[in-house]
């Protein structure tokens, strides 16, 4: 256990360059004290690490001293394996990189360990898009990439689903998400996401930006998205479900509305179930989510909601009444 430790302190001190000692405890999970007690026993055995003293001082290498990359459990190894994406790999233009470094990482590793990450390449393939629907392969994508890593800004025109604009954008990060890119653009002191396959135009400009230094893009990913959906769903319902119902809402519903449906204690004399939940922003969204539940749901508030589904119920019904199908119809014409 101690020597593992120790490796990922010289790890973490390779990658980071300077740590103190309270962030390697919180890596390590181990008390502060511990990781001291570990520092000087990589002192002793020779390793060149250093503290600098100070309110902004921490622990380093020796510049210039490197890990070799040994020291891998197997579970490790095959994360590492595991972690290659072919297809966003190569909408980066990184495919031929990512093939090259998988090829040094499978040299680096023991004989013993080798075998194992053969057999989860064989075996386990990772396929980002949702079902039913495709990878986009967005234009611009490349030359955004290249200017998020570089820290340029870039000229962008845009299509939103409104009109047609123009920014100038500090490009922080691309976020892959059910098949697209999203660009998170610093523009005008505000971050914004955009679809990287709405970008009709791009211009890498030769000018650099500061990243701010407190943005995180995985947190900020996560609030954009709790954020979009709560302005998705910003009103409420009070429906009744059949049991077949409740299990159609399980399977259908958004993950979103699914976390924050109330669901009553008991049943009533029909067996259904009483149900609070968040709905679309107008009261069609809000039918038209719920009428994938079919006749299994009946919505007791609002009225207003209410009234739209019978409307459409009533629309469809009238629609399907006694009428052949207008394709039958037109062909017997013909």
């Amino acid at each position: 256990m101690r020597a593992s430790r120790l490796f990922s302190i010289l790890t973490t001190l390779q990658a980071r360059g300077q740590v103190t000692a309270p962030e390697l405890a919180e890596a390590c999970e181990v008390s502060v004290r511990t990781i001291y007690r570990d520092i000087d026993a990589l002192a002793a055995a020779g390793v060149p690490v250093y503290a600098d003293r100070g309110a902004e001082g921490g622990y380093r290498l020796l510049d210039g001293y490197r890990v070799r990359l040994n020291g891998l459990s197997q579970g490790e190894a095959e994360a590492l394996f595991m972690a290659g994406l072919p297809g966003p790999a190569a909408a980066l233009g990184l495919d031929a990189a990512m093939a090259a470094a998988q090829t040094k990482l499978m040299a680096a590793l023991p004989e013993n360990l080798r075998s194992n990450a053969n057999r989860l390449q064989q075996r386990f393939h990772l396929d980002a898009p949702n079902w039913f629907g495709e990878s986009e392969e967005p234009k611009h994508l490349r030359a955004i990439a290249g200017a998020v890593l570089r820290e340029n800004l870039i000229e962008i025109r845009y299509q939103s689903w409104k009109a047609e604009k123009r920014r100038r954008a500090a490009p922080l990060g691309l976020v892959l998400k059910g098949g697209s890119w999203y660009l998170a653009g610093l523009v005008d002191g505000n971050v914004r996401t955009y679809r990287v396959a709405r970008v009709l135009d791009c211009t890498v400009l030769e000018t650099p930006f500061a990243r701010p230094a407190d943005f995180d893009l995985a947190s900020y990913w996560r609030a954009s998205i709790e954020r979009l959906e709560a302005e998705l769903h910003p009103n409420e319902a009070t429906v009744r479900l059949s049991p077949l119902g409740l299990k159609l809402f399980d399977a259908l519903a958004h993950p979103y509305v699914k976390a924050r449906m109330q669901l009553a204690d008991g049943t009533d004399a029909d067996g259904w179930h009483i149900a609070t939940m968040p709905v679309g922003k107008t009261v069609w969204h809000a039918a038209t989510e719920l009428l994938r539940l079919g006749a299994e749901v009946e919505v007791i508030a609002p009225d207003g909601l209410r009234e739209k589904m019978a409307e459409l119920t009533g629309a469809m019904a009238a629609r399907y009444a006694d009428a052949p199908p207008r394709r039958a119809a037109a062909g017997r014409k013909g």
